[in-house]
C-alpha cells in the first residue's frame, strides 16, 4: 500500500478563500505513473530510431515523426494528478486543471464506458472525473472526500450519489481487509 503525504498547500481555485487548517492529500501513485509514461515513449523513440536506422532510413522529417509520436504517447499515457484538500478536489490534466468543492457536492455516478470514472459535481458547476482506482491506493484522498460527502448527505445538498459513494466504499473496505488478511497470513 502507499503512503500518503500531507503537506500545507493554497486553496484549490482563485477567488475561494482557502480554509484555514488547509492540508492537501496527493495521489501518491502519480509520479510512478509518470515516469512510466515516460519511459514508454523514451523505449518507444529509441526503438524506432534504431530499427529506421538499422534500414537505412532514417531522416530529419523521420526522426521528427517519431519523436511526435513518442510525445504523443507520453501525453496519451500520463493520467491525470488528482489533489484534494478540506472542502475541494482537483484533477491537473495535461491542459487544464478541474476542481470540485467537495462540501458543496451535487452529484456523484459512475461515468459509462469502458474506463470506469466516477463523476463529481458541486453546486457551482464544478466536474472532475476521477479513477476510483486512485482513492483504492490513497487512503487519505478517500477520507477527504468521504468526509466531506457525509456532510453533504446531511446538509442535503448531495441529491444524487449516495449509492455511487457506498459502492466505492464497500470496494474500499473489501480492498483494505484483503490486504490486513493478506499481511496477517490469513489468507
Amino acid at each position: 500500500m502507499r503512503r500518503h503525504n500531507t503537506r500545507s498547500a493554497p486553496g484549490p481555485r482563485p477567488g475561494l478563500p482557502p480554509p484555514s487548517s488547509d492540508t492537501t492529500a496527493d495521489d501518491d501513485g502519480w509520479p510512478a505513473d509518470r515516469r512510466f509514461a515516460v519511459h514508454c515513449s523514451v523505449t518507444l523513440l529509441g526503438l524506432l530510431t534504431v530499427v529506421d536506422a538499422a534500414a537505412g532510413h532514417l531522416t530529419w522529417p523521420r526522426a521528427l515523426l517519431w519523436t511526435g509520436l513518442a510525445a504523443l504517447l507520453c501525453a496519451v499515457l500520463v493520467p491525470p494528478r488528482v489533489r484534494a484538500g478540506t472542502g475541494w478536489l482537483s484533477s491537473r490534466g495535461l491542459l487544464r486543471r478541474r476542481t470540485v468543492r467537495t462540501d458543496r457536492l451535487v452529484s456523484v455516478r459512475w461515468s459509462d464506458g469502458v474506463a470506469q470514472r466516477m463523476v463529481l459535481r458541486d453546486t457551482e458547476g464544478g466536474r472532475v472525473e476521477v479513477d476510483p482506482e486512485v482513492f483504492l491506493a490513497n487512503p487519505a484522498l478517500w477520507h477527504r472526500l468521504d468526509e466531506d460527502a457525509r456532510g453533504c448527505v446531511a446538509r442535503g445538498t448531495l441529491r444524487c450519489g449516495v449509492t455511487a459513494l457506498r459502492q466505492l466504499s464497500d470496494r474500499i473496505d473489501r480492498g483494505h481487509a484483503r490486504t490486513v488478511f493478506r499481511i496477517s497470513g490469513l489468507e
